[in-house]
């Protein structure tokens, strides 16, 4: 990934989201289903585990939240095409239904229904592809694997006396950390507030994609 031409921006706008899917994810663990909901790793294990042992009825839902990201993924690639990290796609759109599917999956979860997972893996599905950002190359916010897999890098070419991009990995720090954070307060939300806390995820990504609307268009203006 080519840090260094990304806006200085971008490292807010990761943090914010990372610190979004770590609540997310908190609450999917917490709530009613125990579920993963900001990445497929556990779910498509747990996936082949009901195949092999015949459990049809956890077969048929943990297929719909593989979908379910799947098609927020879609319902991004849709809005806004490649992944070149450009002023004028359609972020703001993106952001806005983000915070709308997680409104509605609160009723969803409160009410014990697996569609509450369904729509909130929708979300982040969308959210972790509109954040694929630089000409091809991908910044994941609704996971820390691959994160942490090049931090433990860079630290094993520290170790060696070899270099690394150091925004690359002040960015990397900062999408863990707001993860992290994140999942401290949905957990802590969680224990006061039940479903409703993801409340305070909409509200952060419905705010941004608002801002980034206005500032698109105020560009927009400047620009004619």
């Amino acid at each position: 990934m080519v840090v260094n031409s990304l806006p200085r921006w971008v490292g807010a706008g990761a943090f914010a989201l990372a610190l979004v899917a770590g609540s997310v994810n908190a609450v999917g663990f917490l709530a009613f289903g125990h579920q993963a909901i900001t990445h497929l790793t556990g779910t498509t294990t747990l996936l082949g585990v009901a195949v092999a042992e015949g459990q049809m009825l956890a077969v048929g839902e943990l297929i719909a939240f593989v979908g379910s990201f799947l098609a927020g993924a879609a319902l991004s690639g849709a809005l806004i095409g490649d992944s070149t990290l450009r002023l004028g796609r359609r972020y703001g759109v993106a952001l806005m239904l983000e915070s709308l599917l997680l409104l509605l999956a609160i009723p969803l979860l409160r009410h014990d229904s697996t569609a509450g997972i369904c729509v909130a893996t929708a979300a982040c599905g969308l959210q972790n592809a509109m954040a694929s950002t630089y000409s091809g190359a991908v910044l994941r916010t609704t996971h820390v694997s691959g994160i942490l897999t090049d931090l433990g890098i860079f630290l094993g070419q520290r170790l060696r006396g070899v270099g690394h991009d150091a925004r690359r990995r002040n960015l990397y720090l900062l999408i863990v950390l707001g993860f992290a954070l994140g999942a401290i307060i949905g957990a802590a939300g969680f224990a006061r507030l039940k479903e409703d806390v993801l409340v305070l995820p909409a509200i952060v990504t419905g705010a941004s994609g608002l801002a980034y609307a206005i500032y698109r268009q105020r560009a927009r203006r400047r620009a004619g």
